[in-house]
């Protein structure tokens, strides 16, 4: 869609000078809602969002690319939004991953690594009547389907 390669290189506009920030994904959705995504190596902060959505909007409107109403939110991805670059995988090494496999499989671990190809997860494997062990995994990013952070309340 037009409107957001269009906001997408309004974002990588504003956050070019801060390159410990990133563009995770932008989506316009039905509804005229639209959703951008903007991730930091340490986080982002309220601020940051504030003058992306400021930037964006006020050259939306200049240029008039939306010509109906619609609402802008800037945010970083939610704690249930699946991984989508290798810079958010290696943001959260050592945390507990969920990956769903293009084969249909399921593996949780814990990050290990992030190379350009692939992850290394160290995953629990208990066999019937052993003791469980920590295995170490590679997975390659053409086997994944979908990764999400693990949340634990502990």
């Amino acid at each position: 869609m037009q409107i957001e390669k269009r906001v997408s290189e309004l974002v990588e506009e504003k956050i070019a000078d801060r390159p410990d920030l990133f563009l995770v994904d932008v989506k316009m959705l039905p509804n005229n809602k639209l959703i951008i995504h903007v991730d930091g190596d340490q986080g982002i902060s309220i601020q940051d969002c504030v003058a992306i959505s400021r930037h964006v909007g006020f050259h939306l409107e200049e240029e008039n690319a939306i010509e109906t109403a619609y609402n802008l939110e800037v945010s970083s991805p939610g704690v249930g939004e699946p991984l989508k670059l290798e810079r958010q995988y290696v943001k959260n090494k050592d945390r507990q991953l969920e990956i769903k496999l293009a084969d249909g499989n399921k593996k949780q671990g814990k990050l290990l690594s992030v190379d350009g190809n692939a992850i290394t997860i160290e995953e629990t494997v208990k066999e019937k009547g052993k003791k469980a062990q920590q295995v170490s995994l590679s997975i390659e990013f053409k086997d994944i389907l979908e990764t999400k952070v693990l949340i634990s309340f502990k």
